[in-house]
């Protein structure tokens, strides 16, 4: 990565020196990870607010799969018959609403 900085007063020339630091940083460490030549050491940990949403977002796939499967059902059977009034009241609400579902 390059910056080229035409103003070397002031806050840019600070901002270049702060790039300059994270540059030798970075070259440190991708040397350092070259040399050990293993990775085993590399950890990476998440909040458990991700494990919350993880577990919410599998849980709405299971259901949404169930839900497409009894349509589908229903759909082969001949025994769908969508409610008009509902899907144009849904399609009126989504477009007032700004095409938010």
């Amino acid at each position: 990565m390059r910056i080229y900085d035409r103003d070397l007063t002031g806050t840019a020339s600070a901002e270049s020196g702060r790039s300059q630091e994270t540059q030798k940083a970075d070259r440190e460490a991708t040397a350092t990870s070259s040399q050990s030549g293993s990775t085993a050491n590399d950890r990476v940990e998440l909040s458990s607010g991700l494990t919350t949403v993880s577990r919410a977002l599998a849980a709405y796939g299971s259901d949404r799969a169930s839900k497409v499967q009894q349509l589908t059902a229903q759909v082969q059977s001949g025994s769908y018959n969508p409610s008009s009034l509902a899907t144009s009241q849904g399609m009126v609400a989504q477009a007032l609403s700004g095409g938010a579902a």
